[in-house]
């Protein structure tokens, strides 16, 4: 998750937007590892409804003063560098939104408190606490203010085939690791993986990872075509996310009682798991979105 953030979400809008200098003092450091980045949505009231967004940017002369606390932030505690959403003008909601760099070590920026989750560990995360920094004009990633969401809709489908990759090769170890434990435990006298109860559960397996896998093969080819496809990565991230967490599932009942087991690796994949719930998008947010979209007349 750490590398992922570095190399998509918080690099993405400066390598996009971002000044001549701004690339060789930020992005090029990044690149190289000296550097590390985060992207800043999540706030305590607002994760997949970004118009609660409360972080304000303030125009003050040729920058801008930026005020607010942000929360869920895949490397925040170690961040050099964060790519910032806030709003420009909150009567706007959706379109007052837009995005500001801003870099450890300026006045009035801090790290807050560190998240200790129940999985996803090796990616720290915590609170990236903003009061009143002021950046430079050119710290605005964007060609305008007010397209945050415009800019964030491009990122998001990305963001949501690389979750559901992550949902599928979280699934796809867990049931390696499963199969490998089926064939080498023996109960009544031969192997648990000859067993049709225990090969029904890798048969389901394999046909839903290869669809989910399929499918977010499809959003990807849709996003490098330069295609709409914002319904199709909700639907491959639902999909593939939910899978996962049916496959966790189902490889901790092959170790039975050993899957409840810190030793073994099924609570592993099972607390990785769920974090994935919420990247991307609750399945609540992409699920109501999607079925409005088809009742709509």
């Amino acid at each position: 998750m750490s590398v992922s953030v570095q190399m998509l979400m918080g690099t993405y809008f400066i390598g996009r937007f971002g000044s001549d200098e701004i690339k060789k003092n930020v992005l090029q450091p990044a690149i190289e590892g000296k550097k590390v980045t985060c992207i800043c949505f999540t706030e305590d009231q607002s994760g997949s409804d970004l118009a609660g967004t409360r972080t304000t940017a303030v125009r003050d002369g040729d920058g801008w003063v930026l005020s607010g606390t942000k929360q869920w932030i895949t490397n925040g505690p170690i961040a050099d560098v964060a790519t910032v959403m806030a709003t420009t003008d909150p009567s706007a909601g959706l379109k007052g939104l837009s995005f500001f760099l801003v870099e450890d070590g300026m006045e009035g920026f801090s790290k807050g408190q560190v998240f200790h989750k129940l999985g996803t560990r090796g990616a720290p995360t915590g609170e990236i606490v903003l009061d009143a920094v002021r950046v430079d004009g050119d710290h605005h990633l964007g060609e305008e203010t007010g397209k945050g969401l415009e800019y964030s809709t491009d990122i998001l489908n990305m963001i949501r085939v690389m979750t559901g990759l992550a949902a599928c090769s979280i699934a796809d170890e867990a049931m390696k690791d499963a199969a490998a434990f089926a064939r080498g435990r023996v109960a009544f006298g031969k192997p648990i993986s000859r067993y049709q109860l225990i090969r029904e559960k890798f048969g389901r397996f394999y046909a839903k990872y290869e669809a989910a896998r399929t499918l977010l093969y499809r959003v990807a080819c849709m996003i490098d075509e330069g295609m709409e496809c914002r319904r199709e990565a909700m639907a491959a991230k639902w999909f593939a996310t939910e899978m996962c967490l049916e496959a966790v599932d189902e490889a901790t009942r092959v170790y039975a009682g050993n899957g409840f087991c810190m030793e073994y690796e099924p609570q592993r994949f099972f607390r990785d798991a769920r974090f994935l719930l919420s990247g991307g998008g609750t399945h609540e947010v992409l699920l109501n979105f999607l079925g409005g979209q088809m009742l709509r007349g």
